[in-house]
């Protein structure tokens, strides 16, 4: 009899077993999704808060200037980059509650040291640290999701998850827009304010505020993410495809070979798949950092400005749900990128064309359309390279082409901070936004490509297929 209710080793009867598979389901649900959902929204949290502490006077209180803030910010991102690969060895060596729950700890903590800056060698440094700290957390926290899911769920799923990301960029100018009515209080500036909440959400009461969310999820994560059971299978798929690796996943005491970075890397056929992902996602890193100081210039308040850049960062939640519905729905994901990436081009065209001859309610909609739509595509292109990684080794492939795929996300806002430059800031950055239509357009058309490499891949599978069936016969 066994103690534990284990089944035996070597035994595989249980992974059909439709309780079995009924009780993951639950657990990967109602514990790993929603725990990592809210860790996403701190990280972005902790990463944003500067875009709200710039309408409170942050860049003339430390005597920097607008592309000083440029280099901080790509400087943070270069830190991301550097140890992107080797924070998740770390996470295959300890598994995700220990390392991401330690993460989550860090980059609050280092977050909220922003406080104390003074100058611009504060600044830089602070922010190339606080890039180191976040390494390696969007690739970790994808490929545990991808550990309870099969492939027919994932789409949803990762959309669900990036809500976290894409939610916390809408929280973030409200929790602003709060904090920078405190401005004199305590002999502390608005931005002061601001940085001291992600204090308090990152880690010790030895900084007090009114709350201590961050430290509160990180020790949720240490406590209760679960880890797989080294027996555990991967849910049913109902539309496996032909291929795909069955073995057991075991997250910790895993590993990515070296090799096989390299041969993902080298896989020419998944360059579209990098490059539009640089290309697209970089346009997203100067509306996230000047869009509540863009919304300023039009009049309004610094605390207005802060909650309206909020509604269409709220308004990017349904947009990523229903192209992930989409998605699922249609069995198109390739197509339904395209789509979603059509529909921010043709926003950032009117944004372009419109804006100089219309006021400042007509700005603002335009404004806020763009920040709605910008992201639409983004988890859908992730679940479709998912999908797409198919090999002896699939399990060590996914995990190198996520880690990849955000390397290169993370490029791409690195170099998309120097889009919205001071000098260009009159006329609400005019070259700005033809650099990004450019860059959107490039990710559309390399998007396009990746879709028809797939296409005549798929096609030469087939056909191999058929001409094997015909022989057997």
């Amino acid at each position: 009899m066994n103690p534990n209710n284990e089944a035996p080793a070597g035994d595989t009867t249980h992974l059909t077993d439709p309780k079995i598979q009924s009780r993951l389901r639950k657990v990967a649900d109602f514990q790993v999704l929603p725990l990592l959902l809210i860790a996403f929204a701190s990280y972005q949290l902790d990463r944003t808060n500067i875009s709200s502490a710039l309408t409170g006077g942050f860049a003339s209180a430390i005597s920097v200037n607008q592309n000083t803030v440029n280099i901080g910010n790509q400087l943070m991102f270069l830190g991301v980059i550097v140890l992107e690969i080797p924070s998740n060895v770390i996470l295959h060596r300890i598994g995700p509650r220990y390392w991401i729950g330690g993460q989550v700890l860090i980059f609050g903590f280092i977050a909220a040291l922003q406080v104390f800056i003074r100058n611009r060698t504060g600044f830089l440094v602070t922010r190339s640290i606080l890039g180191l700290a976040e390494a390696g957390f969007i690739p970790g926290a994808m490929f545990t999701l991808s550990q309870w899911y099969t492939r027919e769920e994932i789409t949803r799923r990762i959309a669900i998850f990036f809500f976290g990301m894409f939610g916390g960029t809408a929280v973030g100018p409200l929790l602003g827009a709060g904090l920078l009515t405190l401005d004199g209080k305590g002999n502390l500036s608005g931005w002061q304010w601001i940085f001291l909440g992600e204090m308090d959400r990152s880690v010790t009461v030895l900084i007090l505020m009114e709350g201590i969310w961050t430290i509160t999820v990180s020790f949720t994560l240490l406590l209760f993410l679960p880890e797989r059971n080294s027996y555990e299978q991967p849910l049913e798929s109902e539309k496996a495809p032909e291929g795909i690796d069955c073995a057991p996943k075991n997250l910790s005491g895993s590993k990515i070979p070296l090799k096989v970075i390299v041969e993902t890397l080298t896989n020419v056929s998944k360059w579209p798949h990098f490059l539009a992902t640089a290309c697209v996602f970089a346009t997203w890193s100067p509306l996230t950092t000047y869009t509540p100081s863009i919304i300023m210039s039009l009049g309004f308040s610094r605390v207005q400005s802060n909650a309206l850049t909020a509604i269409g960062n709220m308004m990017t939640l349904p947009v990523v749900f229903f192209f992930a519905w989409l998605s699922d729905k249609t069995c198109r994901r390739g197509m339904t990128v395209m789509i979603a990436i059509m529909v921010y081009l043709i926003a950032l065209i009117c944004l372009r064309i419109i804006q100089p001859h219309v006021h400042v309610w007509s700005k603002f909609g335009l404004w806020t359309t763009v920040n709605a739509l910008a992201v639409g595509y983004h988890p859908i292109h992730n679940a479709w390279i998912q999908m797409n990684s198919r090999s002896p080794e699939e399990r060590s492939i996914e995990v190198a082409t996520n880690e990849l795929v955000v390397m290169c996300a993370t490029a791409g806002l690195m170099a998309g901070t120097q889009i919205f430059r001071q000098e260009d800031s009159e006329g609400f950055y005019p070259n700005g936004l033809l650099i990004m239509i450019g860059l959107v357009l490039m990710g559309l058309i390399l998007t396009a490509l990746q879709e028809v490499i797939y296409y005549v891949q798929n096609s030469r599978v087939e056909k191999e297929a058929r001409l094997t069936v015909l022989n057997i016969l």
